[in-house]
């Protein structure tokens, strides 16, 4: 969740979260730098970017979240297994990083952004088919520290990941 920081004139008349977490992302503005308040943005997609090769993030502060797209799944059909890497393994943009494999084909997943693998998703090494059953939201592959949050700027939006698509 990312959070944008308000000014107390706009207190009154916004639901404003009285964590006094300050957002760590360089992709949103501070907007009123003497708030001490702020209102957390609830949009899923807000934060969300598309890679070319079907790989999706999910930036919150400076740890990305990676997984495979819900078009991808899809193409792939049943996914029987999920080659993931070590945590503290580095990553550049581009980079394969694992992969996937279901009854129909096997897939390299690649990095949409440069990191350090901080966290794996170990349920998936139990029950890989998860990725189908949410590809964008329980199923996530990896989280990365990210090592250039520019790189963000190269990859798609929802919508226009979704007109790639069609």
């Amino acid at each position: 969740m990312s959070c944008l920081k308000v000014g107390s004139f706009l207190a009154k008349a916004l639901p404003l979260c009285s964590s006094r977490t300050v957002c760590r992302s360089s992709a949103l503005p501070l907007l009123f730098p003497n708030s001490s308040r702020s209102l957390h943005c609830t949009s899923t997609t807000l934060n969300m970017y598309f890679s070319k090769e079907h790989e999706w993030v999910k930036v919150a502060g400076d740890i990305g979240t990676i997984g495979i797209s819900a078009h991808a799944q899809a193409e792939l059909g049943e996914v029987v297994f999920c080659e993931l890497p070590e945590v503290g393994e580095e990553f550049t943009q581009e980079d394969v990083f694992g992969s996937v494999e279901s009854v129909k084909a096997a897939s390299d997943m690649v990095m949409p952004v440069s990191g350090t693998v901080v966290e794996t998703n170990q349920t998936l090494e139990d029950n890989p088919s998860l990725i189908n059953e949410s590809p964008e939201e329980e199923a996530w592959i990896i989280k990365v520290q990210l090592s250039d949050a520019t790189e963000l700027t190269t990859l798609m939006s929802p919508e226009a990941y979704q007109e790639f698509c069609e």
